[in-house]
């Protein structure tokens, strides 16, 4: 799961740089999750944010329900992070 502080970003972008999948966007001159669908819960943007505005809590995500669903075929479960 992907969480963003928007009262701890600054702004600088960092985010937006370092994500493979382009999950954030700039609005408003600060970062968004733009795509939360697209994370893949690999933590680059929690690495390289120096404001700790970013939070992924790993094995929760989208990412997670698609493997356990599709490739070890467990039982469905509800998508929180894409609303599906």
């Amino acid at each position: 799961m992907l969480e963003l502080d928007k009262d701890a970003c600054v702004g600088c972008q960092m985010c937006v740089k370092v994500c493979p999948h382009a999950v954030f966007a700039m609005r408003e001159k600060k970062a968004s999750i733009a795509h939360a669908d697209r994370c893949i819960e690999c933590g680059a943007c929690r690495l390289n944010c120096r404001y700790d505005a970013i939070k992924v809590t790993k094995g929760v995500g989208c990412l997670t329900i698609i493997i356990r669903q599709d490739i070890l075929k467990m039982k469905p479960e509800k998508c929180t992070c894409c609303r599906d």
